[in-house]
């Protein structure tokens, strides 16, 4: 069945009005609604609703729009969505990558791994942390590194995702890792992979917001600290990271874009913290730093 996509772009504080009226607007109608940056600078932010094209809710999407007081909306936009096997074409087009000694791939792809590889196994539904953004990849080369030079005794992934940075570092240096989200979704996703790759063993998983959680404070301090986020985020954790790093330990950024680097550089060299390395890769960096 095809479906129809309305969507608009707006500022951020507009998007979660909008997105938060056509959510319960049309809940019943099980039309999906998401909201997703466009461009952090210039805050642009774009809403989205997702109908078949046999459902009625579509007529009600200006009405509903237009009920929210006070705001001038953009033109909403229409988009025709054909019927796609949508898991078969993400499949297809979500090919293994190698970062290092690690390869993260979809179940598809097992008989591609080489005998000296590191598997990462995360399927293609699980979008975010597939190992195809250039940040999961620029951080997993980076763990190689560092792992490489000095075997860490254990390790926080912080904002875990799909738990594929704590599997590769319990893969890699067998260790007891800590991985960890605000989102108790992603957890449970997370705790799925970490079964799936066969390290439950060595990688725990626990709700955090932040570095706040009896979790992190327990296991820590830390000598690998990797968080793969974004940039305001890392710069407000700064003190709380620090805090929680081991003497002589290594921390690993990313979801930083080249343009944002300094600012996330100088965040962390008022705790005392000093950039050894950064990897970029396309438009986004990852970096290394020590006390």
């Amino acid at each position: 069945m095809t479906q129809t996509r309305y969507h608009l772009r707006t500022a951020k504080a507009e998007a979660s009005r909008i997105f938060a009226a056509w959510d319960q607007a049309f809940e019943d109608e099980d039309a999906p609604v998401g909201v997703a940056e466009i461009d952090e600078a210039a805050d642009i932010h774009e809403v989205s609703v997702y109908f078949d094209n046999d459902a009625g809710g579509a007529t009600r999407l200006d009405a509903v729009t237009a009920a929210l007081a006070g705001m001038t909306h953009p033109e909403i936009e229409v988009e025709t969505i054909p019927d796609t096997d949508w898991m078969k074409q993400v499949l297809a087009e979500l090919k293994p990558v190698r970062a290092g000694r690690f390869i993260v791939h979809g179940a598809h792809d097992r008989a591609i791994i080489r005998a000296n590889e590191l598997s990462i196994e995360i399927e293609a539904g699980q979008a975010f942390g597939t190992g195809h953004h250039g940040t999961t990849a620029g951080c997993l080369s980076m763990i190689d590194v560092l792992v490489r030079r000095r075997r860490p005794q254990n390790a926080l992934d912080l904002g875990t995702g799909s738990a594929v940075l704590a599997i590769g570092i319990a893969k890699l240096a067998r260790i007891p890792v800590l991985a960890t989200d605000v989102d108790p979704v992603a957890v449970e996703v997370a705790q799925e992979n970490i079964e799936k790759n066969g390290v439950s063993g060595l990688v725990k998983t626990a709700v955090a917001l932040g570095m706040q959680s009896p979790a992190i404070r327990r296991a820590g301090p830390y000598e690998l600290i990797v968080a793969n986020i974004l940039a305001r985020p890392l710069m407000d954790l700064a003190p709380a990271v620090e805090g929680q790093l081991a003497d002589g330990g290594d921390i690993v950024l990313s979801g930083i874009l080249e343009r944002q680097r300094q600012a996330v550089l100088a965040a962390y060299r008022t705790q005392g913290l000093f950039h050894r390395q950064t990897l970029r890769r396309g438009d986004w960096v990852t970096l290394h730093l020590t006390r």
